[in-house]
Formats: C-alpha cells, sequence, structure tokens
C-alpha cells in the first residue's frame, strides 16, 4: 500500500467514526478506462489518489484547501489554466526565484476555491496556484502523500495544519477553519479532538 492510500484509509476511518455523510461524500474509485480517457499523463501519486476516490459525488469540505477533483475535472482545470496562461503571459516568472502563475507540468487534485492545489509532475512537490496570483510552494508539501498523511494525523489528533484547523460542524460534517473559530454560517463549530 502505498503513502497515499495509507493515507486515504487513516481519512475514511476517522470520517467513518465522526463524520459518516462526510465519507458518504466521497466517490467510488476511478477505473482503467476514465484514467486512460484523461488523455494526459498524471502523476503517480495523483492516480494513487484517484483509485481511491474520483473525487467526490457533493461538495464538502473534506480537505484544508479544497475538495479532491475528479479525472474529468482535473483535465477540465488544466486545460482552463493551460489556455489562460498562453493569453496573459501567465507561464512566465515575474518574481526572482518565485513561480509563474501556471506551469504545463503541474495537475490540479483540488479545488480551493480561491485557486486549485497543484503537484508539480517534475519534483512531485504540492503547492496552490491562485486564481490571480503567482503559484507558490513554500507551504506546500514535498508529495501528495506527505499532504494526505498530514491531514490524517490533523484530524486524528486535532491539531492545525499549516493556518487550517478541523472542526465538525452541529450536523457532524467535516469543516476546516481557521484557529478559534466557533461557528460558520450561525452553526456552532466543535474542534476536533
Amino acid at each position: 500500500m502505498g503513502e497515499v492510500t495509507a493515507a486515504w484509509v487513516r481519512i475514511e476511518e476517522w470520517l467513518g467514526r465522526y463524520s459518516p455523510g462526510g465519507l458518504a461524500g466521497l466517490a467510488l474509485p476511478a477505473d482503467d478506462g476514465r484514467l486512460g480517457a484523461a488523455g494526459m499523463v498524471l502523476p503517480e501519486e495523483i492516480v494513487e489518489s484517484l483509485r481511491r476516490h474520483d473525487g467526490m459525488t457533493r461538495w464538502h469540505n473534506l480537505l484544508p484547501w479544497g475538495g479532491p477533483l475528479a479525472v474529468a475535472e482535473i483535465v477540465e482545470q488544466y486545460e482552463i489554466r493551460m489556455e489562460i496562461a498562453e493569453d496573459v503571459d501567465g507561464f512566465t516568472v515575474h518574481q526572482p526565484g518565485g513561480e509563474p502563475w501556471w506551469h504545463e507540468r503541474w495537475i490540479p487534485f483540488a479545488d480551493a476555491g480561491m485557486g486549485l492545489q497543484v503537484v508539480d509532475g517534475r519534483d512531485g512537490r504540492v503547492g496552490l496556484a491562485p486564481t490571480s496570483d503567482a503559484a507558490h510552494f513554500e507551504d506546500g508539501w514535498p508529495s501528495l502523500g506527505a499532504y494526505l498523511s498530514a491531514v490524517a494525523d490533523s484530524l486524528e489528533n486535532g491539531t492545525m495544519i499549516g493556518e487550517w484547523r478541523p472542526y465538525l460542524t452541529a450536523a457532524g460534517e467535516l469543516w476546516w477553519d481557521l484557529a478559534d473559530q466557533t461557528e460558520v454560517n450561525g452553526e456552532p463549530l466543535r474542534p476536533v479532538g
């Protein structure tokens, strides 16, 4: 069992105990046909993750920076970013030592709302490609397996992951938010752990 699969098993077990609705929101695995239909080379860790869950069946706040994408969504988001980058000089690094807005070897795996979490196909590191700014990897992880393991650790121990803390809503849904939050949409939040 790879690191990605092992982390997903831990996340699933936690969801099964504390947020059954969150667990039910995970999609079934992507099969070889769906993976092959992507028409692009996906990093091994993204393939391993998709073989566990092909995205989600409904939106929920599953990961700190967004929900995992399905194969078709990965392809769609990648193609959109490639088209936009060509039109707006998005492949160019504008700050010394920085990142461009987009790189052809970045593969999205989660939708963060204000951007995409990506795996760099050159070295496997995980970072954030915002919608309106250059991408950054300095607060990221060396791999998708390391990121998902950190999420599992956070859920199991009630600790923060970066600036995000896991909470449970009154309805038992997992919710990631900044530290010291007590409610979301007028409903109480209970810190995990």
